[in-house]
């Protein structure tokens, strides 16, 4: 079986990940993508239509993706046929314990839109200083002093081994869609029910999908500070945070709702867009880069 990845040493670490499970054989296929050669930020398909392309094209058989990478719309002709279990799905910090304990004028470091929106939500006195690359490049810019503290996904640190990195994780920011799971994509019927159930985690699945469902309903992009976290509950059924502001924090909105999975996340948009998601979302929308 040939595994399509990205070739950044996180995206690699998943796609071994993977690899290691499969019980047969296989081999790992590096693709370039629009975002690793430096495409517009702000549009999720930078980091997942050539791999779908080169599903499409036969090149490759599965595409590992992070899930929060993954568009709302796959391109036709492919699904995800895998959610494998989830790792950690929270924010973490880096160079202190927590955003509390940061001084007045503290520079957070972060490249997400929906990070920086959350942090000046919470802490209107501290700066947020933009601060890219993988997370290698992140960390060596913390160490050099290009900010004060970095935040960065808590399971992208712990694939990596650097776990340690992290002083504190941040329950009080709602992550990304799709955070800390991988999205396995495939075309239809390609691989055998053993292949998938030794990849597949039926909550990771529920949780993921109810989360797209909630950004998908609420028309959100990479150019939109949203975050949506469900988690299952021990009666089976889930339960769906999320989080809509504009970037500079200034104005925000925040739910969660239990229930049965299928659905929460469609229950959960409509209620936000009653209460004035889409006047936040179109006021918020970040020009893509």
């Amino acid at each position: 079986m040939r595994i399509g990845t990205r070739g950044s040493a996180l995206a690699l670490a998943q796609a071994a990940w993977v690899l290691e499970r499969i019980g047969e054989r296989s081999e790992i296929v590096v693709i370039a993508t629009a975002g690793d050669r430096g495409g517009e930020t702000g549009d999720k398909s930078r980091w997942v239509s050539e791999l779908e392309q080169a599903l499409l094209d036969e090149r490759i058989d599965l595409a590992v993706h992070s899930a929060k990478d993954v568009p709302a719309e796959l391109a036709p002709g492919l699904e995800l046929v895998a959610i494998p279990a989830r790792a950690d799905a929270r924010d973490a910090i880096c160079g202190a314990p927590s955003l509390q304990a940061l001084p007045a004028g503290a520079r957070v470091g972060t490249s997400s839109l929906r990070r920086a929106a959350q942090i000046r939500a919470a802490r209107e006195d501290v700066e947020v200083v933009a601060v890219r690359g993988n997370v290698d490049t992140r960390l060596r810019k913390l160490a050099a002093g290009d900010c004060d503290v970095l935040v960065l996904a808590l399971a992208g640190l712990q694939r990596l081994g650097r776990a340690a990195e992290a002083e504190g994780a941040l329950d009080e920011l709602v992550p990304a869609a799709g955070q800390g799971a991988l999205a396995l994509q495939a075309r239809p019927g390609r691989h055998s029910a053993d292949v998938l159930a030794a990849l597949s985690d039926p909550d990771a699945r529920a949780c993921v999908s109810a989360e797209r469902e909630l950004t998908a309903a609420l028309g959100a992009s990479c150019n939109t500070p949203v975050g949506a976290h469900a988690r299952v509950l021990a009666n089976g059924g889930l339960e769906l945070s999320a989080w809509v502001g504009v970037p500079d924090g200034s104005a925000w909105l925040a739910d969660h709702l239990r229930g049965a999975a299928q659905g929460l996340g469609l229950a959960v948009a409509q209620r936000m867009l009653a209460a004035g998601a889409r006047e936040l979302l179109d006021e918020g929308q970040a020009p893509a880069r």
